[in-house]
């Protein structure tokens, strides 16, 4: 399985970007899927997932502003980010977890500043 993140970029604060992760070598109707993020100097943590059956979380810092979507005919997850704050800035991970495999995509550096 091979997942391909892209989407990020440069923007200002409160603007908006869209993250992408193509997913292929498998179908990730059953798999958890989920949106990572690791700032500079910090650890890795969990913004959004979509379990199993459908159910989506995210991180209290981005409620209400990041909404996770899957698209299961071309097997590609989203991240819609709206009113982005410099905090935001990150690289983003897309994860793969189906069983024991786990398997994590390449990052797509977001990056919030004026």
């Amino acid at each position: 399985v091979q997942l391909q993140a892209s989407g990020g970029g440069l923007v200002q604060p409160g603007g908006s970007l869209r993250l992408s992760c193509v997913v292929s070598g498998s179908s990730f109707s059953r798999a958890f899927m989920g949106w990572y993020r690791q700032a500079p100097g910090k650890q890795r943590e969990a913004v959004a997932s979509i379990d199993t059956i459908g159910n989506k979380r995210y991180v209290d810092a981005v409620k209400g502003r990041f909404t996770m979507s899957a698209d299961n005919a071309n097997n590609t997850v989203y991240l819609q980010m709206n009113s982005l704050k410099p905090e935001d800035t990150a690289v983003y991970y897309c994860r793969f977890l189906v069983g024991g495999y786990d398997s994590w995509g390449q990052g797509t550096l977001v990056t919030v500043s004026s």
